[in-house]
């Protein structure tokens, strides 16, 4: 059965700038998520971590329910405070083409006819 807000919602999410938001939105919202099951695991208040990352409390809550701007620094501290490492990965966005490099015709990378560096040739 469909629910009125199920079918609101199919309609906005016909919208391609409405739907690129929420879906930024939600990939903000993991890490936030991610770091809170992180310390609630380790029996941690949002105050015991921010003491063992040496950063305010409200700083750990901010990065839980509204995690924009952190830098790696500062999810580095909070990683090694939950005895964790970060580790980045660049994944491919729903729905994004591929990626296409185009130079000169029959030519490789480098302009000499060839696609790999000197050093891997």
């Amino acid at each position: 059965m469909t629910t009125r807000w199920k079918r609101f919602y199919q309609k906005q999410m016909e919208d391609a700038k409405l739907r690129d938001l929420v879906e930024s939105e939600l990939e903000n919202l993991q890490l936030g998520v991610q770091i809170a099951k992180l310390r609630a695991a380790e029996n941690l208040s949002q105050t015991k971590l921010a003491a063992k990352a040496e950063m305010s409390a409200p700083k750990i809550s901010a990065m839980e329910n509204e995690p924009r701007n952190l830098t790696i620094g500062t999810l580095i501290r909070v990683a090694h405070a939950l005895d964790r490492r970060v580790e980045i990965k660049l994944v491919r966005r729903k729905g994004a083409k591929a990626f296409q490099a185009h130079g000169k015709p029959g030519r490789g990378r480098n302009g000499r006819g060839e696609s790999k560096p000197a050093a891997f040739r």
